[in-house]
């Protein structure tokens, strides 16, 4: 295969791991993000992609390989174009207009002989009914025949140390079988293993139903999690002795609700598809919505009552949160239940001080003061909420100097916490 020039349009979470994956295969990769700060920081070799270090970005930029730009022009002559933009949703609404920017920016650069790869989280029909006639009216192609089009769902999973991308199998599908060989053969340069489907629809579905099986089993989790507590039973026990069955079990844990690019997201694609194309409802995407949507409520409330045991009115009580990211060891804030849990104490009347050791400090959320995790801090503090709980957080000072604890993520233990 002589595809040396691969463009990743997107250089956030999912493109930046994959231009260095790319870079450190050999191939010349340029990085094409619209947000030309980021771009600018990629340049001089500041990372905000945790999976990414300094030290592999950098390695990266010396290559000569790798070649951040804001210009589209610079895709000219591409091999293999990969697309990695956000797909978010907008009033419940899927909002692939990333999608077509991208694909409208990359067509007149579409030339004979070329792959587009979109890996961008989408409803079954998005290559083949949204893409491809952007790229053939751009260009003056078409697809299957004058170039390759498939699709690959990202598996990118922010901070997890054993699964990246190299070791993650890789999902990969083509408009026709000369695509789907194309689009197989460059991500056997990157990953370990690659899973051929018969379509791109396939593979469109399968990243939804990846998602949509952690949100349902979540939000069976944390809706059983909410009506446990007045049953005066502990659920963390019970979820710890079920996990001990070594067949038909597969343990999910509570929490203060979801976040990040993937759950509060990706399974409205398929109910929004379900209802745009069959005028039904997909009943259980809906209710795992609304459950998980509820769970920062629950944890405010929760906080509330607590403080009222403790003789301490929501209103005006100094609260100290632990992480304000979706996920523990990142500093990822999209969509983050931690932040509304945060907004939604404000609003009752709290002063809410957070540790938040990854995030960047632009990103955080107004109203909120960051501090840094002392015996100081947890001693004035009403109540300490486990939100996101980052390794890098020292639990056992907590407990040792907290007054009061709220744990949502069941890393505190001793007579001062209460768990979700």
């Amino acid at each position: 295969m002589n595809a040396d020039k691969l463009v990743v349009i997107g250089q956030g979470y999912v493109g930046l791991p994959l231009a260095m994956r790319a870079v450190e295969a050999g191939l010349d990769v340029v990085g094409l993000d619209v947000d030309a700060g980021r771009i600018k920081r990629l340049t001089v070799g500041e990372s905000f992609v945790e999976d990414v270090g300094a030290d592999r970005l950098g390695r990266a930029l010396s290559s000569g390989r790798y070649h951040p730009s804001t210009e589209y022009a610079d895709a000219e002559g591409f091999d293999i174009c990969v697309i990695t933009v956000p797909t978010p949703l907008r009033d419940g609404t899927p909002d692939l207009s990333f999608v077509e920017q991208a694909g409208l920016g990359i067509g007149p650069y579409v030339r004979r002989g070329c792959t587009v790869v979109l890996e961008s989280t989408t409803y079954p029909g998005t290559t083949d009914e949204l893409l491809r006639p952007l790229l053939e009216t751009a260009s003056g192609l078409h697809s299957p025949g004058d170039f390759h089009l498939g699709y690959s769902p990202e598996r990118i999973d922010p901070g997890n140390p054993v699964w990246r991308l190299e070791n993650t199998p890789k999902v990969v599908s083509g408009l026709d079988d000369a695509a789907l060989h194309r689009v197989d053969e460059f991500y056997r340069r990157l990953v370990e293993r690659t899973v051929p489907v018969g379509s791109t629809r396939v593979a469109e579905l399968t990243k939804l139903i990846e998602n949509t099986f952690r949100q349902v089993n979540i939000a069976l989790i944390n809706e059983l999690t909410m009506l446990s507590h007045p049953l005066d039973v502990d659920v963390w026990q019970a979820i710890e002795a079920a996990g001990t069955k070594p067949f038909g079990f597969m343990s999910f844990q509570p929490g203060p609700g979801v976040g990040g690019h993937c759950l509060p997201i990706d399974p409205c694609y398929l109910s929004w598809q379900v209802r745009r194309k069959l005028g039904r409802q997909f009943r259980f995407i809906e209710l795992a919505n609304d459950i998980n949507h509820e769970m920062p409520e629950h944890v405010a409330q929760r906080v509330m009552t607590g403080l009222n045991r403790t003789g301490r009115a929501v209103s005006g009580a100094r609260l100290l949160l632990l992480g304000l990211a979706y996920k523990k060891n990142t500093g990822d804030l999209r969509d983050s239940p931690a932040v509304e849990v945060a907004r939604r104490l404000r609003a009752l009347g709290a002063q809410v001080h957070a540790v938040e050791p990854y995030a960047e400090a632009h990103l955080l959320p107004d109203g909120v003061v960051v501090v840094e995790l002392t015996e100081q801090e947890l001693r004035q503090a009403d109540a300490v909420v486990v939100v996101t709980d980052h390794d890098s957080i020292d639990y056992d000072l907590v407990t040792r100097h907290a007054r009061y604890v709220f744990d949502t993520r069941n890393r505190c233990h001793g007579p001062t916490v209460e768990r979700l």
